[in-house]
């Protein structure tokens, strides 16, 4: 798998990124209670968040198909927030989502954040189980995302 899946930052604003952002929006819109906003949350990250030199945008793509994603953003000098991680239904159960955060963490490393955050809803128990054994602790509320009942941070090597 790994061999034939190419993750490369991408503008958030490409037709690939776009494909998998309103995949993303549409799988939580169904799977969280009451749906989902994404202009509902104080704060939410634009393009440009997710932009050089203040984060980056990951695509996952096998044979040149759009099938993850992940975002990274600065939240204050030497942190950053992991935003925006999605595998496609096709590609979950081959490990790519935990490759995803592992390449994640890497530009966090290249952004010069000593930390990174992010935060989770409790319906998505893939992604709760991936942060845990990844790594995170569970840390205090550090955002206003009304969708949010869980939030994590790790320290980077």
């Amino acid at each position: 798998m790994k061999e034939s899946v190419e993750i490369a930052p991408v503008d958030p604003a490409s037709a690939d990124a776009q494909h998998c952002l309103a995949a993303y929006f549409a799988e939580i819109g169904n799977r969280f209670p009451g749906g989902f906003d994404p202009a509902k949350g104080k704060g939410a990250p634009d393009h440009d968040d997710f932009r050089s030199p203040r984060g980056c945008l990951l695509l996952a793509r096998r044979d040149g198909e759009p099938i993850g994603c992940g975002a990274l953003r600065t939240l204050e000098s030497g942190v950053g927030e992991i935003k925006r991680m999605w595998i496609a239904p096709t590609a979950r159960g081959l490990g790519l989502g935990r490759r995803l955060l592992a390449e994640l963490e890497a530009e966090a490393v290249r952004h010069r954040f000593h930390t990174v955050r992010l935060d989770t809803n409790a319906t998505l128990d893939e992604a709760l189980n991936l942060y845990r054994s990844s790594g995170y602790r569970e840390i205090p509320r550090f955002n206003e995302n009304p969708y949010a009942q869980h939030w994590f941070e790790k320290t980077l090597a």
